[in-house]
C-alpha cells in the first residue's frame, strides 16, 4: 500500500511538473542581449526551454527549470527535496569522492584548496583553473626591470617597475633569457611591426595535469605578431582513466609503451564532444614500477560541440612516443608545474 501511494505521489510530481514546463516555455524567446559573466568554474548552459543562455547552478543551490543544474558536474535538481513543486536543489549524481590533502570531496561540488586555484570533484578526479593572472610584463623603456611582488593582505602576486636592476628581478619562465628585442643602433628607422624584430622565445610543454582522462598542460611564448610574452595551454590525455592496459604487455616484457586506441573515439570535455573521431595513441604501463609519459607529441586544434549546440576550438596534445623511466610524478597530484620531463620533436599541427 505504501508503495503504491508513493508512486502515484511521483506521478503527480512529474504531472505537476511537466505542466509548469510547457507554461514556463509557451511564450517567444525574450532573452538579454548579452549573456550573463558567470563565476570561475561555473558552466554557461541553455535553461530549460533550450531558449536563454544562463549560468548553471551549483551543488546545493536552489534550480528549476529554468535554472537548471550544471550538467558538465553531473548534477541534476532534486525536486523532491523541497516541498515546492516547481523549485528543487543541485544533487550530485553518484560518482566517487576526491581526497586532497585529507580532506574529502563529493562528486560535483566545487572548492578552492587556496586562493590561487579553483577546483572542482568530478567522478574522483579533480580538475582546477587558476585564479590568479598570468601575464607576463616585458622590459620596455618606461618600465626596463619589471619584477612581481607579493602585494600584503592580496591573494595574487602584481607587476612592479623598478628603473635599476635587482637581484632576482624579472621572476617568470624567461627568467636567465635575453631580453625579446634586439637592440637597433639606427634609431630613424623603425621596424614594420613588432614581429619583425622579435628573437622567438619559447618554453617547453608542461607536465599533463592528470595521469589519466583529461588533463591540461601550458607553456610560455612569444611567437606572435606583437612579440608579447603569454601563456599557451593545450588539452591532454596520457591515457583513458580505468583502461586496462596490462593485458596488451607481451610474454616476457614488462611494459606496454605506446598502445593504439583500437576503435576511433571521440574526446569529452566538460560535457562537448570532439566532432571529428580519432584513433589517438596513448602512454602505456609497466608491471616493474616504472611509468610511461609522452617523449614526443604534437599539437593539434580539436574542434568541440556542445549539447547547447556551440562550438569551441581547442589545442590538444597528440603522442607520437612515450618512454618508461622510474621517475614518475605522484598519483592525483593536481599541481604538476614543478613536475617537468622534457619532450622532444613537439610540433604545431593543423591536422
Amino acid at each position: 500500500m505504501a508503495g503504491t501511494v508513493f508512486i502515484r505521489s511521483c506521478i503527480i510530481l512529474c504531472l505537476l511538473i511537466h505542466t509548469a514546463m510547457c507554461q514556463e516555455c509557451s511564450q517567444p524567446c525574450d532573452c538579454p542581449a548579452e549573456s550573463p559573466l558567470c563565476p570561475v568554474g561555473t558552466s554557461l548552459v541553455l535553461d530549460g526551454c533550450s531558449c536563454c543562455k544562463v549560468c548553471a547552478r551549483q551543488a546545493g543551490e536552489p534550480c528549476s527549470f529554468l535554472e537548471p543544474c550544471d550538467h558538465h558536474k553531473d548534477l541534476y535538481c532534486d525536486y523532491g527535496v523541497l516541498s515546492d513543486t516547481e523549485t528543487g536543489i543541485c544533487m550530485a549524481q553518484e560518482g566517487q569522492t576526491c581526497d586532497l590533502g585529507g580532506v574529502i570531496y563529493r562528486s560535483g561540488e566545487t572548492f578552492q584548496p587556496s586562493c590561487k586555484h579553483q577546483c572542482v570533484c568530478m567522478n574522483g578526479e579533480i580538475g582546477c583553473v587558476p585564479t590568479c593572472a598570468s601575464n607576463i610584463r616585458l622590459p620596455s623603456p618606461d618600465c626596463p626591470y619589471p619584477r612581481r611582488v607579493q602585494i600584503p593582505g592580496k591573494c595574487c602576486e602584481e607587476w612592479v617597475c623598478d628603473q635599476i636592476p635587482q637581484e632576482d628581478t624579472f621572476q617568470s619562465a624567461m627568467a636567465g633569457r635575453s631580453i625579446a628585442y634586439r637592440e637597433i643602433t639606427d634609431q630613424s628607422v623603425q621596424p614594420e611591426s613588432a614581429r619583425d624584430n622579435c628573437i622567438v622565445q619559447t618554453t617547453e610543454w608542461s607536465e599533463c595535469s592528470a595521469t589519466c582522462g583529461m588533463g591540461l598542460s601550458s607553456r610560455v611564448t612569444n611567437d606572435n605578431e606583437q612579440c608579447q610574452l603569454e601563456r599557451q595551454t593545450r588539452m591532454c590525455m596520457i591515457r583513458p582513466c580505468h583502461a586496462e592496459l596490462e593485458k596488451d604487455i607481451k610474454r616476457g616484457k614488462k611494459c606496454v609503451r605506446t598502445p593504439k586506441s583500437q576503435r576511433a573515439m571521440r574526446f569529452e570535455l566538460s560535457g562537448c564532444q570532439s566532432v571529428r573521431l580519432y584513433k589517438p595513441k596513448f602512454c602505456g604501463v609497466c608491471t616493474d614500477g616504472r611509468c610511461c609519459t609522452p617523449h614526443a607529441t604534437a599539437t593539434v586544434e580539436v574542434e568541440f560541440r556542445c549539447p547547447e549546440g556551440d562550438t569551441f576550438r581547442k589545442r590538444m596534445m597528440f603522442i607520437k612516443t612515450c618512454s618508461c623511466h622510474h621517475d614518475c610524478p605522484r598519483e592525483n597530484d593536481i599541481f604538476l608545474a614543478s613536475h617537468s620531463r622534457r619532450m622532444i620533436g613537439d610540433y604545431d599541427n593543423d591536422m
